[in-house]
């Protein structure tokens, strides 16, 4: 790897991705699908997990994490059980980590592979090979050499011009060519380059990368092996940019749903913060609603202490308390 610049290529399937994903991007805010009900996040959030982890062999099936996140007691092997455990910790709250921190990083590895490995969170010293079956199909970086080429990488994160869709896929490709932990770096890659996206929009949060990683796992690995061979990342890049491309489709085809009084609610929250705000100024973002469900989902707001308001008729306001 070059010093602060990874070895890629910006060809003209990146560049149609670049803009097929730019352009879903913008539907998904145009129907607020960038902060999805809490229902469909919690959902979303288990399959990530499921995913990310069923990619790393851990054998617990769907419902059998959805149970340990609900709290209900599953016989299951110890390891696979804390597994899920301490990824819950960190997805649970993705925005105590800044994705440009190299301190960050390690603290999120410390999280997820706490009581799995002999020194979570910290950087290999090693040589380590991955083997398949008999023969080795990519050998590190040495030990030594780890930390220095994580600074660059992160360097190059934080400084590089590029956009943050493709630097979130070229940190992913070369996390995963460094291999700067003993064990827990496909889970850290995938989980790395969805909180560098979330800069890039919040819905990445809970887009289902993971899943249809999963589901393409055998061209993942592939794909990988031949980005190692030739020496660059470019066709991770596409790869991975597709993959972003169709949760986004998915998410458009899926999860365009009615919105319910408590979910416009939480979103013009967001929207508007702690300003004081009309129904008409409601109404403007909320187009698809008659002025009279507007006023029941302020009454509302207002009955369960999510909002005050001052005035009357014409001259009401209300903010968020």
């Amino acid at each position: 790897m070059n010093k602060m610049k990874p070895p890629y290529r910006i060809n003209p399937e990146i560049l149609v991705l670049i803009v097929s994903v730019s352009e879903k991007i913008g539907e998904v805010n145009a129907a607020f699908l960038h902060r999805p009900a809490p229902e469909l996040r919690r959902k979303s959030k288990i399959k990530t997990i499921h995913s990310s982890l069923e990619i790393e062999g851990n054998s617990l099936s769907l419902d059998q994490v959805t149970s340990i996140l609900d709290n209900k007691r599953i016989i299951a092997p110890k390891r696979e059980i804390l597994e899920v455990l301490n990824a819950v910790r960190v997805y649970d709250d993705l925005s105590q980590f800044n994705p440009m921190s190299i301190t960050s990083f390690c603290r999120a590895h410390a999280i997820l592979m706490d009581g799995l490995v002999e020194q979570p969170g910290k950087m290999r010293t090693k040589s380590v090979g991955i083997l398949k079956g008999s023969a080795f199909t990519h050998v590190a970086p040495p030990g030594n050499i780890v930390r220095s080429l994580m600074k660059e990488l992160f360097d190059y994160l934080r400084k590089d011009e590029d956009l943050l869709l493709i630097k979130s896929c070229v940190f992913h490709y070369e996390m995963e060519f460094i291999h700067p932990f003993m064990d827990g770096n496909g889970r850290m890659g995938r989980l790395w380059q969805t909180l560098i996206l979330r800069q890039y929009s919040p819905v990445f949060e809970f887009l289902p990368i993971e899943t249809l990683i999963k589901e393409r796992q055998s061209d993942y690995y592939r794909i990988l092996g031949e980005s190692d061979n030739k020496g660059e990342s470019t066709g991770f890049i596409e790869f991975m940019l597709q993959i972003i491309d169709d949760s986004l489709e998915q998410l458009l085809a899926t999860q365009n749903l009615p919105r319910t009084k408590s979910d416009r609610i939480e979103i013009f929250r967001e929207k508007t913060g702690s300003e004081y705000f009309s129904r008409k100024d409601y109404l403007r973002t909320f187009k698809d609603i008659s002025g009279a469900t507007a006023s029941r989902d302020l009454k509302h707001a207002v009955t369960e202490g999510i909002l005050e308001k001052t005035g009357d008729k014409r001259m009401t306001r209300y903010r968020y308390i």
